[in-house]
């Protein structure tokens, strides 16, 4: 009987890895095949504008109206073809909507989003650029300055391939609407969201929307010596909860036992030590299904076998920051405040709390989780406003015709890239036409690779001078692909 026992267990385990090795070998590719596009263009001068452009301190933060109206001047004065025949309005002051009518008015529309806005400065940091930062420098094998990764180079770029198009003679059987906001950077509530107020009163139902986003990524991935092309089908939400206890106060040296700061601090720590949870399933989800037969042996083993290693693969990404963000509503502790000297109990103790909002959880379940995880009805929770405050994106499929336009859009122009959906875990304009379309993507057609990452929004943004050209055949292609 005990080597019978024996003999069925070694037989169970036989079938069991033969079932895991299976399953790894019979994943195959999925990768669209496709001629990689020709496009002849003066990469130098088309540098040389988007160099200009950026020279423009177009921060959605000021009130200045100047540099967005030289930024619009340069725009027309640049792009002769374009402004003679697409119609473009000026919207809620600063944003512009550019319409290229097509030939089928049936057809619904599609839509390219981008913005004229950038982030400041951060005040001391000047001196840590290369180049000053709004000074628009070509050197180095680079375009130099804010804005020539986030976002000016998709509007350049965007106008770039619409004119060549027009000098092409290509006309859109769909019409191309071109939507630029002056807001982003702090939430579009002026900028998009009248763009799409506008094109709601017009009746307009757009057939699908390309946005900036997500990246063609290089060495980051772990595991791919190929550059990984991300496309964003869903954004994570946005929300900042205020956790306030308030006390009697007093002297130092007669404390009761928690003071306002001592009950902020508990709750605090239980709050960190109960994140939301997390799982393989939306984005992320898809992102894996797409790039395991890519992956090693061994992640395409884990990758393919999820029925039983999922808590593996779920925990190793959980322990990585950049992994756990796609996989979870992250939690993250950014202001502590209590306490005005050291021998006074404070009377009042603040934290904020930021959530970026996985597309499984709504923000009502998040805020139910906080009052579950903190469990004390001393601290009170509050929900803060702000321009990002919301909900996650609705997912965009990546079924639809328009989501193998945008692969195959990519893949003729970066024709080594492997192409993914992902997820966004910033916020884009996007989500103010959710209203007007359901497939949305968020792409950026620019290579970044890790050391690039910390010069959105920091210090020396930069493109590559051989990617710049890449981004205008992107856009040239997508509408081309989108709009015939």
């Amino acid at each position: 009987m005990k080597k019978r026992l024996i003999g069925l267990l070694g037989l169970g385990l036989l079938i069991f890895v033969g079932t895991l090795l299976l399953r790894t070998v019979l994943l195959r590719t999925s990768q669209l095949e496709v001629t990689p596009a020709v496009w002849e263009l003066d990469g130098a001068a088309a540098s040389a504008r988007l160099a200009e452009a950026l020279r423009f301190q177009t921060i959605s933060a000021d009130s200045a109206r100047l540099p967005f109206e030289q930024l619009e001047a340069f725009l027309r004065a640049s792009f002769p073809r374009v402004h003679a025949t697409l119609q473009c309005e000026r919207v809620a002051a600063h944003s512009l909507l550019y319409t290229w009518p097509g030939s089928d008015p049936t057809l619904a529309p599609t839509l390219l989003a981008a913005h004229l806005d950038v982030v400041p400065v951060e005040p001391g940091t000047e001196g840590d650029w290369e180049h000053p930062p709004f000074a628009g420098v070509v050197a180095d094998g680079f375009i130099w300055g804010r804005g020539a990764m986030d976002d000016k180079l998709a509007v350049l770029g965007i106008l770039e391939a619409v004119e060549v198009l027009l000098e092409q003679g290509f006309v859109p059987r769909r019409s191309v609407l071109l939507a630029f906001g002056h807001d982003e950077e702090i939430g579009g509530r002026e900028g998009a969201a009248a763009i799409a107020s506008l094109l709601t009163s017009r009746g307009v139902q757009l057939e699908s929307l390309l946005d900036e986003g997500l990246v063609v990524t290089e060495s980051i991935l772990p595991g791919f010596e190929t550059p990984v092309a991300l496309v964003g089908i869903a954004e994570k939400g946005y929300l900042t909860l205020e956790l306030l206890v308030t006390a009697e106060g007093g002297h130092s040296s007669a404390p009761p036992p928690q003071s306002a700061v001592g009950i902020l601090a508990a709750a605090v720590a239980k709050l960190e030590a109960q994140p939301m949870p997390s799982g393989l399933d939306g984005p992320a989800g898809a992102m894996f299904q797409k790039l395991a037969p890519e992956m090693p042996f061994g992640q395409r083993l884990a990758f393919a076998n999820l029925w039983c290693l999922g808590w593996l693969v779920e925990g190793q990404l959980a322990a990585k920051p950049a992994t756990n963000a796609l996989i979870r509503t992250t939690t993250a502790v950014t202001v502590i405040e209590g306490g005005v000297k050291e021998n006074v109990l404070p009377q009042q103790a603040r934290a904020l709390v930021n959530f970026r909002v996985h597309p499984r959880d709504s923000v009502e379940e998040v805020i139910e989780h906080v009052r579950n995880a903190v469990a004390d009805e001393r601290v009170a929770i509050n929900r803060m406003g702000g321009g990002f405050s919301g909900g996650a994106s609705q997912v965009s499929p990546t079924s639809a015709a328009s989501f193998e336009r945008l692969v195959r859009s990519i893949r003729e122009v970066f024709p080594e890239a492997l192409v993914a959906p992902s997820m966004m875990i910033a916020a884009t304009d996007s989500r103010h036409y959710e209203a007007l379309c359901s497939n949305i993507y968020r792409f950026t057609p620019q290579r970044v690779r890790p050391e690039d990452r910390p010069r959105i929004h920091g210090s020396n943004e930069r493109l590559r001078l051989d990617n710049y050209p890449e981004c205008i055949a992107f856009y040239g292609q997508w509408i081309r692909n989108s709009a015939r």
